[in-house]
Order: structure tokens, then sequence, then C-alpha cells
């Protein structure tokens, strides 16, 4: 028995999208890190596992990174996701259940894919931290990265603005800060470089993944720090390793909207023996 897959990447942050709505799928830790392993199975930064809705949505994204750990939100995912909604169904809106919420998703003219991340989480105990704290400027300090915004957007970012994002050795100080006492469900990271009011350099360090070329949940992470610390607009330019996706944080109900492109790279069968490791 084999199961289907189909890889994705949204600006190089890919995935492997399973469909688990019409059979069964319950795999350990070790059956996804098996998986994720870029020499002997498929290779990614995360799971897509799509299982049958909760409630009134279209489909229900389990999210699980490299290591098997899951989590609530992606961006890049949610757009990859959406984009085969859309083929799916024939129509170019779609709506994905997670965890964190129900994300809302459109078709643009050109292609790309905007998601509706809802509205971010500001407060100390929303990000969570273990301690009362002011999330504009965390009383936090890593080597050359210090004083960050902490946002949620369905999972902890710490977002440090720095004169040069290319020049911050993030391999070294991302697990750090990650795996820092104040954050009780880990971190994402990213270190931004404003450019302008209106863009943004951004690298991120994922938890559970690394180093990515992309991540939609730190864009827009860190596009809400920018506006809250008074560094940039309410639309803006978010280039990261793979590319730049467009954030917009509206004033008028405070959601979040991500624009950007989704792509499948290949499609492919999982074989028994691969499968029989990852049970």
């Amino acid at each position: 028995m084999s199961i289907p897959f189909v890889k994705m990447h949204g600006l190089g942050n890919d995935f492997v999208v399973l469909d688990a709505r019409a059979r069964p799928l319950d795999w350990s830790g070790a059956g996804y890190r098996r998986v994720a392993d870029r020499r002997t199975g498929v290779g990614c930064d995360q799971f897509m596992v799509l299982r049958p809705p909760r409630g009134r949505g279209d489909v229900f994204m389990e999210i699980r990174n490299a290591d098997g750990g899951e989590v609530e939100a992606c961006g890049n995912g949610a757009r990859c996701v959406a984009a085969l909604l859309f083929d799916e169904c024939g129509r170019g809106e779609a709506a994905i259940e997670t965890t964190a919420g129900t994300l809302r998703a459109a078709r643009e003219a050109n292609g790309s894919v905007r998601i509706d991340m809802g509205s971010p989480r500001l407060a100390w105990d929303e990000i969570p931290l273990v301690r009362v704290g002011d999330t504009l400027h965390l009383d936090l300090a890593c080597g050359p990265l210090a004083a960050p915004t902490a946002t949620n957007i369905g999972n902890p970012h710490a977002t440090f603005f720095v004169e040069d994002a290319e020049a911050v050795a993030l391999e070294a100080w991302g697990p750090k800060i990650e795996h820092d006492a104040l954050f009780p469900e880990r971190a994402n990271v990213g270190v931004a470089e404003m450019r302008g009011r209106t863009a943004m350099r951004l690298r991120v360090w994922e938890r559970g993944v690394g180093i990515t070329r992309a991540c939609g949940t730190g864009a827009c992470a860190a596009a809400v720090a920018a506006v809250r610390r008074g560094l940039g607009e309410r639309r803006m330019d978010v280039h990261l390793d793979g590319g730049a996706l467009s954030i917009e944080w509206r004033e008028h109900d405070g959601h979040l909207l991500m624009t950007g492109p989704a792509a499948v790279s290949f499609r492919g069968a999982l074989e028994a023996h691969v499968l029989e490791a990852a049970a």
C-alpha cells in the first residue's frame, strides 16, 4: 500500500501535503521525521495534513514540523493548501480550519493567494510568556540581539530589529532564543531590517525547523511589530530569503492579510517501507 502526497512550496518554504480525509493517518513523531529527511525521505520544512472539517470549513489543516511536533499556524502552508482547494472545488475562495481558528483564503487575479490570518495577539499571556512583560520591548538579550517585540500569529514570534539582517548569525542565536525559558511553547525568531516604511528584509529561525527560506506568520509578526514601534506602515512588502510577501494590517478590524505565491513541485507516493517505519 502506498500513500499519495503533494510536494509544494511558498517562496521556498516547502511542505509535504497529505490527504487524510478519506483514509486514516496516525504517525508518530519519528514517522514525520523520517519522511521529512531530505536524503532518505521526501524532505520538507513542514507537513500539511488534510483532515475532515470540524465545523463549516472546507478542510481541517493539521500542521506538523519536520521534527514531528504539532503547531498551530503556518501562513505559507495555508496558501499551498488553499491553492489545492481552489482547484479541487472549482472556485476562488476557501475556508481552512486550524487549531488557531479558521483562515479565509482567496485567489488573486495574478494567481497569488491571499489569506486572512485574523488578528494578532499581543498580550504577554497570549504569546505566551512565563511572566508579565512588555511585549513591545521584551527584557531579553542573546548575543547581538536584544529587546525583541513579541507577537502571536497563531504561534509565538520574537522579532528583533537590526541594522543588517544578513550580518546576524541566526543559526547560532536562533536556537538559543527559541528555547529561552521566557517562552514556555518555544518561539520563532525573526531578525528584521527596515528598508523604508513600506519594505523590510526578514530572516527567520522557525521552531522545530531551523532557518527557513520563508515564514508567513513570521512576516505577519514582523510587520505588526514594525507598526507598533512606529517604524513602518500598515501595508508592507516583507522580503524573505525565498522572495517577498505582501502584508496588510487592516486598521478597521485588526485583521492581517498575507498575499503571496504557492506552487506545486511534484506529486508522488510514499512506499510501503517508508510507511512501515513511519507508523
